[in-house]
C-alpha cells in the first residue's frame, strides 16, 4: 500500500468498505441472498480490480464502451425484472422481504445515478471508479447465470400453490409474490431469465478483454 498514490489509497479503502458495508446493508434491509451474490461479486471484483486498473487505469477509449455496454444491457434486463416481479418471486423463493418498492430504488434510482457517475470517474481515471465498473462486469456478467437455476429452487413460502400471495415477511408486507417453481408452474422461467444473457455477454467479454490486456502487458 505503501507505494500507491494518496488517491489509490483512498479508492482502495473505499472499495474495502464497499465490500463490506452493501453486504452488511443488503442483510440487514432483505436476507442472506444479496450478502451471498452482493458480496460474493464484490469480493472477486475487487481483487479483479486491484490486479488490472488501481495502479494503472484503463485507458477510457477501452473501458468505457465496455462498461456502457454493461450497463445498457443490465437496464433491459432490469426492465423485465421489474415486468415479472423479480423483487416478490425472490421474496417467495427464499422468505425474504424484498418489495417492489425496494426494487425500484436499488435498480432503478440508486443505480442508473451511480452508473452514471462511474462513467464520469472512468473518464478521468478516478481508480474507484474501475471498482465499480468491475463489480458490475462480475455480477450482471458472471452472477446472473443463477436466474436458470431459481427455476428448481422450491420457495420457502407455499412452493404447491400457482397463485400470487401475499404475506408479511419480517415486519414487511409483500404483495403478490409470483410462483415460480418450475414443478408447480410446468414452466422453466424466473422472473428476467429470458433477457439475463444480454448483461452477461458484454460483462464477460470485458472481464476476458481487462485480464487480457493485462497479461500482455508482462
Amino acid at each position: 500500500m505503501a507505494t500507491l498514490r494518496f488517491d489509490q489509497k483512498i479508492s482502495l479503502v473505499a472499495a474495502l468498505l464497499f465490500c463490506i458495508i452493501a453486504p452488511v446493508m443488503g442483510y440487514i434491509k432483505i436476507g442472506l441472498p444479496p450478502v451471498i451474490i452482493v458480496g460474493g461479486s464484490a469480493i472477486i471484483a475487487f481483487f479483479c480490480w486491484y490486479f488490472t486498473y488501481l495502479k494503472k487505469p484503463v485507458d477510457p477509449a477501452i473501458m468505457l464502451p465496455l462498461f456502457i455496454l454493461t450497463v445498457a444491457a443490465l437496464q433491459i434486463h432490469i426492465l423485465e425484472e421489474y415486468l415479472t416481479g423479480f423483487g416478490p418471486a425472490m421474496s417467495r423463493l427464499f422468505n425474504i422481504p424484498w418489495s417492489e418498492k425496494s426494487f425500484l430504488m436499488i435498480f432503478a434510482l440508486i443505480g442508473p445515478t451511480l452508473y452514471t457517475l462511474t462513467t464520469l470517474g472512468l473518464y478521468y481515471k478516478i481508480p474507484f471508479a474501475g471498482f465499480i465498473a468491475w463489480f458490475i462486469f462480475i455480477g450482471p456478467g458472471v452472477a446472473e447465470f443463477t436466474h436458470f437455476i431459481f427455476p428448481v429452487l422450491s420457495p420457502d413460502i407455499q412452493p404447491s400453490n400457482l397463485h400470487s400471495v401475499t404475506q408479511v415477511i419480517n415486519g414487511v408486507a409483500i404483495k403478490d409474490m409470483p410462483n415460480y417453481y418450475y414443478k408447480t408452474t410446468g414452466t422453466y422461467y424466473f422472473a428476467g431469465m429470458w433477457t439475463a444473457a444480454l448483461p452477461m455477454i458484454p460483462g464477460i467479454y470485458s472481464i476476458y478483454r481487462l485480464i487480457s490486456l493485462k497479461l500482455r502487458e508482462h
